[in-house]
């Protein structure tokens, strides 16, 4: 058994990180001691790192969460399709990312092109007060 700093240590994350999936349900409720301190199991710990290794693939809580139902239930061979259909899915919206940023980094590029450091005004503040972007709504790939 573990206190909530002994897991997170082990886990390379915070408590307060803890505490958060606890709170949107990705992790499940410790069990208490009768002095209310939280305490942790070694399934405790796999969830966590479980949890930790999809974020570190940037995978949204929905997604971590469908993956949990899907863990739970090993047996359910059309859960591990949804498995495959969820990866194909986040590693689309990985590749639009990807191309979003090809396009961020030409923009910098470009502005970076307008440095004079001989001339007494900054091209690149000049360009950026002047510069017309298009403001695109946030998506969410969930």
């Amino acid at each position: 058994m573990m206190k909530i700093g002994q897991l997170a240590n082990a886990a390379g994350c915070t408590t307060e990180t803890i505490r958060f999936y606890e709170k949107i349900g990705l992790f499940p409720q410790a069990d208490r001691t009768e002095s209310n301190y939280r305490v942790y199991s070694k399934k405790h710990l796999d969830r966590l790192i479980f949890i930790r290794n999809c974020r570190a693939l940037e995978m949204s809580h929905n997604e971590i969460r469908t993956l949990i139902m899907i863990a739970d239930d090993p047996a359910n061979r059309s859960e591990h399709e949804s498995a495959h259909a969820l990866l194909q899915s986040h590693l689309q919206h990985i590749d639009e990312r990807i191309e979003e940023l090809k396009s961020l980094r030409s923009q910098l590029v470009e502005l970076q092109n307008h440095c004079h450091p001989t001339d007494d005004t900054c091209g690149i503040l000049q360009e950026l007060a002047e510069m017309e972007v298009d403001v695109k709504p946030a998506k969410s790939h969930v």
